[in-house]
């Protein structure tokens, strides 16, 4: 059983029968004679009093499962990850167990948990569950540059030069509307946002920003899309309101019954947002940086991810040079550098940093996650800063009581002076722009 190096495929399956509800990912798909293996085994397993989380192929590949609400089974399967700063097996499980949570979440946030738990035809379940598909998709493509938060559980944003303006404009369009949580998208990132937004569960912005996300690359102007929230309102459904203020620009609010699309776009939207258009393309002009132009980043740094442990939201750049003034060595591309970085927040996270918590899950759930190395367990400290040289770049992680900053670098600058250029790029953000 072997996929196309470093592919993912996602199956479905119900969790009493096997019955495979739906397979995405990889363009070859796995025969139904290994997917009735897959199941098998794990059943298995089950009638043995073993719970069966994870193994590895003999193609470096490996394989992923998880029972939600004794209802539905889902399995990632891997052709193995592409390497890299810190890459390794136990990468590889943590982003999988991750992309599992999220693929349940996105399948609550679109057909409620109901629907989900209370199976009474399937053939109907699969036809629903084909409206979760271009969420799911998007959960799956790997080479998604620039939104983290399926990994981290923390927000992406994107840094407005004008935060106070957008904020009062996203408060009051949403008290307009009858609703205390709405937000400002911008480049598929929250550039602004109520505060009973961030009270959300972390893992629901996140959701949410993707399936903004995808509306928006629908084409429509704006729509009326029903939504549950899988640990606020997993049962009961919130009209998700979507407008399209600008190319990139969206603004959202969550409500009840009231207001009607027609009377929020013809009413509301240009009474709130006409006078902002000059602040919005402000924002627009931001662009991948996500920070603003009162933010000057040093030239040794490559890529950067900065956490808000706080807030939970999330800030991340790659430069978009391909070569270094002070090093002749080639520097690795842009999608090449995303993927660093992400491959350095999960070896950061699992031997080094405290990593948060985000979602409500069963004692159970959580054991089969054990996301930790276990010699972290032998640390009679907490550590606060690491760092990793490899034939790419260099990585530095540097955590404090309100922030982990993970930073990519060149070959070329001395390893003794990355906790410099670590702490001035986190210093020079949080004074230009409090975050």
């Amino acid at each position: 059983m072997m996929l196309q190096h470093g592919s993912t495929q996602l199956l479905c399956l119900t969790a009493s029968s096997g019955v495979p509800l739906f397979t995405r990912g990889a363009s070859k798909q796995l025969p139904f004679s290994v997917i009735g293996s897959l199941n098998g085994v794990h059943m298995f397993g089950g009638g043995q009093g073993v719970v069966l989380s994870c193994c590895e192929t003999e193609g470096g590949g490996k394989v992923v499962w998880r029972v939600f609400q004794d209802s539905v089974m889902l399995i990632a399967v891997s052709g193995g990850a592409q390497g890299g700063a810190g890459s390794s097996s136990k990468e590889e499980e943590v982003c999988l167990q991750r992309l599992l949570e999220n693929v349940w979440s996105c399948m609550v946030l679109v057909l409620g948990q109901d629907e989900l738990t209370s199976v009474r035809n399937v053939e109907r379940l699969k036809r629903d569950l084909r409206s979760c598909f271009s969420l799911i998709d998007q959960l799956l493509e790997e080479k998604q540059e620039g939104i983290l938060g399926n990994l981290t559980h923390c927000a992406d944003s994107l840094l407005p030069p004008s935060p106070t303006l957008v904020l009062e404009a996203v408060d009051g369009f949403a008290q307009a509307a009858d609703s205390e949580f709405g937000c400002l998208m911008v480049h598929g990132r929250i550039a602004a946002a109520t505060e009973k937004w961030w009270r959300l569960a972390p893992q629901e912005v996140v959701l949410l920003s993707a399936l903004i996300r995808s509306l928006s690359a629908s084409g429509s102007a704006s729509c009326d899309y029903p939504v549950f929230l899988p640990q606020g309102s997993p049962t009961v459904a919130h009209r998700l309101l979507r407008f399209q203020l600008l190319p990139g620009a969206d603004v959202c609010v969550l409500c009840g019954p009231t207001p009607s699309l027609h009377r929020a776009e013809s009413g509301l939207v240009g009474r709130f947002w006409t006078p902002l258009v000059e602040t919005l393309r402000d924002c627009l002009a931001v662009g991948e940086r996500c920070l603003p132009g009162s933010v000057s980043l040093r030239p040794d740094v490559l890529a950067l991810l900065l956490i808000n442990r706080e807030t939970r939201r999330s800030v991340s750049c790659v430069r978009m040079s391909t070569n270094h003034p002070l090093s002749d060595l080639p520097l690795p591309s842009k999608a090449r550098c995303w993927e660093l970085l992400k491959l350095f927040y999960v070896f950061s996270t699992t031997r080094y940093f405290n990593q948060e918590e985000t979602l409500s899950v069963s004692p159970d759930e959580s054991a089969q996650r054990g996301n930790t190395d276990d010699f972290v367990l032998g640390f009679s400290h907490q550590p606060l800063q690491c760092y990793l040289v490899t034939e790419e770049c260099k990585s530095y992680g540097l955590q404090t009581p309100q922030h982990q900053l993970f930073l990519l670098t060149p070959l070329s600058v001395p390893t003794f002076a990355l906790r410099m250029v670590a702490t001035q790029t986190l210093s020079d953000i949080v004074a230009a722009t409090g975050f």
